[in-house]
């Protein structure tokens, strides 16, 4: 039988009192530190996405460019017709060659851009799980 009498309302107190004190010592920090976590990878995500976007801006701007290439390559075989087969198949080999070329150039360049992006992005991402990891623990890892 439970006998309510001044032990009930100090146990009552005492526990009241372990919640408040838990509250300030373990989930607060820790609620802090998951806040700040999830706005760092918001950011880094938003890094991301600006980055995605850029590349298919890019890539877009590339396509554009191959269109156009293509459309000059075009206009010039025309204007070569009346000169030879010969000079006609020169000058189309050395125009697509160039476009090639600058395609291959701008996708390596996008690519190491993707690639150190994605290199600085996981560093960041591992030192900061470190960190949490740390904090969390107490103790370095």
């Amino acid at each position: 039988m439970l006998e309510i009498n001044s032990t009930f309302f100090f146990q009552i107190g005492n526990f009241l009192l372990l919640l408040l004190l838990l509250n300030i010592v373990l989930f607060r920090p820790i609620r802090r530190i998951m806040i700040r976590r999830d706005e760092e990878l918001d950011s880094l995500q938003k890094s991301i996405e600006d980055y995605q976007g850029r590349s298919e801006q890019n890539e877009k701007n590339i396509e554009e460019g191959m269109v156009l290439a293509r459309k000059d390559g075009f206009a010039e075989k025309e204007k070569l017709k009346g000169t030879g087969l010969e000079e006609e198949k020169v000058v189309l080999e050395g125009a697509n060659s160039s476009v090639e070329e600058k395609l291959g150039k701008a996708k390596s360049e996008m690519e190491m851009k993707m690639a150190d992006v994605r290199k600085a992005l996981e560093d960041q991402v591992s030192g900061f799980s470190t960190e949490l990891a740390e904090k969390i623990l107490g103790r370095s890892i």
